[in-house]
């Protein structure tokens, strides 16, 4: 196992009717900027619970908030809160209104350019407080130092990662999720398995514990992930998959342990140019990675067949058999796994994808910092 160093100051607030603790979790003095998306929270009760909570609290609301968050709209929050002498921000939704949430409260104490806080190409002095009400779970963002964000003008989808914007609380209430569409329930499942394999199925490093995690997450996910997806009402199913979501990328289950990433690299650069669902190109990108370094990752993909789905067999053969049962899960949770069945031509998107990599300065991905950009291009060559 290799050395770490870990700590993850978020307090977490889990289950039902946990949304009113938010009245003790926000200083009474403080002055909250409420962060949401599209308005859905308005139809599933979260919003009335939210102001219910807050009816002591000095708030202001800003809204529209994209499920990719774009630098121009978070900027618009970031003039709003500073306006109105915002002090304390509060998302309320799923991992993109969270990780906007991170870069607004970075952003309105920042006196320079906002948008190197993107990419870190800044320091950052002070930062404000943030609390969230989790209502789509899938990113892990609701617990963690990390955000992703978009511009469109200049096609760049970019992450920043800086202890300074841990959330201080996260409210993770299983009924907030009860109204998602299928599409989104489908999506979360993915994104969290994609997230714990990133971290888990790279080489041996004798990390047990960290992969017992990963195995046990992946296990629910498999498990919960149809139940989820088909029963609404199914309290205990929306529990564990918002629980497994949430532990996914907690920060637990890579520690002391070689870490990949490079899917998520390529599936940024098919949102930002073809405005995939970012599970979306995960669910595409991952089984093909996996066949195209199948030498390399052989080994976990052989404990990920036996001690995941069960597999029996010589270990080629499992490790191939792991590979076909991860994508076919994906497909049963609503997710292709092919460029093709988005009508995207797989060449022209492996130019793409390889000429933002190289820009982007994203040369050498992977777990042993050996991928490079014509690598993902040949990977994406076989998704056709």
């Amino acid at each position: 196992m290799q050395n770490f160093s870990f700590h993850n100051p978020c307090r977490i607030e889990f289950g039902h009717g946990s949304i009113a603790k938010i009245s003790t979790l926000i200083p009474p003095q403080a002055r909250v900027l409420l962060l949401y998306g599209g308005g859905s929270i308005h139809r599933n009760g979260v919003y009335e619970q939210v102001c219910s909570a807050l009816k002591s609290h000095h708030w202001q609301a800003f809204s529209g908030i994209e499920a990719n968050p774009e630098y121009e709209t978070l900027m618009q929050a970031v003039r709003f809160g500073r306006e109105h002498q915002l002090d304390y921000i509060l998302a309320v939704g799923g991992g993109s209104v969270i990780d906007g949430a991170k870069f607004i409260a970075a952003a309105i104490p920042h006196a320079g350019d906002c948008w190197l806080i993107v990419g870190n190409r800044t320091p950052l002095e002070q930062v404000l407080p943030i609390g969230v009400v989790l209502t789509l779970p899938a990113t892990g963002s609701e617990s963690n130092f990390a955000a992703v964000i978009s511009r469109r003008e200049t096609n760049d989808k970019l992450s920043f990662k800086n202890p300074l914007v841990f959330p201080n609380f996260a409210i993770l209430d299983p009924n907030c999720t009860v109204s998602l569409p299928a599409q989104q329930i489908g999506n979360g499942i993915v994104d969290a398995f994609v997230h714990t394999t990133e971290q888990y199925l790279t080489y041996p490093c004798d990390a047990r514990v960290q992969d017992r995690l990963a195995e046990g997450i992946l296990q629910t996910l498999i498990e919960v992930g149809p139940i989820t997806l088909n029963d609404p009402d199914n309290y205990a199913a929306r529990a564990n998959m918002m629980w497994a979501a949430n532990q996914a990328l907690f920060g637990l289950v890579g520690v002391g342990q070689a870490q990949d990433w490079a899917t998520h690299a390529m599936g940024h650069e098919l949102t930002i140019l073809y405005g995939l669902d970012h599970a979306r190109t995960l669910a595409i990108i991952l089984p093909a990675l996996w066949r195209y370094r199948f030498t390399a990752k052989q080994a976990k993909l052989t404990q990920m067949g036996r001690r995941v789905w069960q597999l029996s067999g010589d270990d080629i053969s499992v490790a191939q058999q792991a590979i076909a049962a991860t994508e076919q899960f994906f497909i049963a949770m609503g997710l292709p796994t092919r460029l093709s069945d988005y009508q995207i031509d797989a060449t022209e998107a492996a130019d793409r994808v390889a000429e933002q990599l190289i820009r982007h300065n994203r040369l050498l991905l992977g777990e042993k910092a050996d991928l490079t950009p014509e690598d993902c291009r040949a990977i994406l060559l076989t998704t056709s």
